[in-house]
């Protein structure tokens, strides 16, 4: 396959006003300007853009898609293990639906690739995915698993476990359970490694990557005092992690910054529905990338669906944030926090032939989604001509 005539947004710091990216099976195989394009022969899809945007697959950073089910209810709602608040040994693949319908939502609106796992109704909730966004085998679509390990601080472990009058039910005993469990890994990591173990123990083995920092701790965390708790705890152990919602990082960017973790934003196009995100607001990614934290943007689907996050983009651009960085908030930037760069988040000779193309700039409200590409394949096409036919009677 090969796309030409299109403005190609690498996200690799250069635009090509009008070039062409040549596909190989799933890879990205060359990427260049028309002037430098060659006739093809023996291709079988040419697909000319006429000008339109091609850049590399949205990724949401955020999300419990396919664990929290569109249309299903309760049912269909697996999103929190509610009988015990700490769940390392849980694993989003055997949660994920794929035939979940935000799936097909979320590559209609260009996202190829999502980081899917538990809620945060635990203080430690069990481990995400990395994932692509077409497919009907969760196992056939990852990227990386284990890609993180779940944990919260907050309202939500208070709340889901107070209100039965059970522990914990403050955020001392939040940040309390997770140092025991985090302290008793460490030891059995340490008995591990010198050969002191009898046998091994499934509670305990699902730390050892969070403790190599081959993964990083996710951390659900909205109030300034939350965030700071989280970020105290990673430090104590020295472990790598990731600021999930991050509310109120804007207004303590010095600690955040001095902290080294990144920072996945939002939701924010959403009601104000707990006291923690009463300080929620768009302008948050400009304040963190002016203070030099590197950033995502969520939708934290179904909080807000899926398919609204270039909107989101969108609208923190509209409160001061640079353009590119808000299209970097959903394309590499995200890719760079999952740990996935290697492969997505941008066009790049080599990484996966995901991508997405643009009637214009996604986060502009009417832009319409032409092609969403994933592994080499379409998976999406812009509408019938019939729909085209009725559009055109519209204007």
């Amino acid at each position: 396959m090969v796309i030409i005539n299109g403005k190609i947004i690498t996200m690799e710091e250069e635009t090509i006003e009008c070039g062409y990216v040549r596909i190989s099976e799933d890879k990205i195989a060359e990427i260049g300007t028309m002037e430098a394009y060659g006739e093809e022969k023996g291709v079988e899809d040419i697909i000319d853009v006429k000008g339109a945007w091609v850049m590399p697959g949205l990724i949401e950073a955020h999300a419990h898609i396919g664990i929290s089910e569109e249309k299903w209810g309760v049912i269909a709602d697996d999103c929190n293990e509610g009988t015990n608040p700490v769940t390392p040994y849980l694993r989003a693949i055997d949660a994920i639906n794929p035939m979940d319908p935000a799936f097909h939502e979320a590559i209609g609106a260009g996202i190829t690739s999502v980081m899917a796992g538990p809620g945060s109704a635990n203080v430690v909730g069990g481990q995400f995915a990395f994932i692509k966004t077409q497919g009907r085998c969760v196992d056939n679509m990852l990227v990386k698993h284990p890609a993180a390990m779940k944990i919260a601080f907050g309202e939500n472990p208070k709340t889901a476990y107070g209100d039965r009058d059970m522990y914990p039910s403050t955020r001392m005993g939040s940040a309390a359970l997770l140092r025991q469990t985090i302290f008793e890994a460490v030891q059995y990591w340490e008995k591990k490694k010198r050969g002191e173990l009898d046998e091994l123990d499934f509670d305990k083995e699902c730390w050892i990557p969070i403790l190599k920092k081959a993964i990083p701790l996710k951390a659900h965390a909205h109030r300034a005092d939350d965030i700071l708790t989280a970020i105290r705890i990673a430090k104590e152990y020295g472990l790598d992690m990731t600021i999930d919602h991050g509310t109120e990082s804007h207004l303590i960017t010095d600690e955040v910054k001095k902290s080294g973790f990144p920072v996945i934003v939002g939701p924010d196009l959403t009601s104000k529905s707990k006291l923690e995100v009463q300080n929620m607001n768009f302008k948050t990614n400009r304040i963190l990338h002016e203070a030099g934290v590197l950033f995502a943007i969520t939708t934290d689907h179904p909080v807000t669906m899926i398919q609204y996050l270039p909107l989101c983009a969108g609208l923190a651009v509209k409160q001061g944030l640079p353009m590119k960085e808000g299209l970097k908030a959903i394309t590499i930037n995200a890719a760079k926090i999952c740990r996935v760069d290697d492969r997505v988040g941008s066009l790049k000779v080599g990484k996966d032939a995901d991508i997405a193309i643009f009637s214009g700039n996604p986060m502009e409200v009417f832009t319409e989604t032409l092609y969403t590409i994933i592994n080499g394949k379409i998976v999406y096409k812009y509408k019938t001509e019939a729909d085209k036919c009725f559009r055109e009677k519209l204007q």
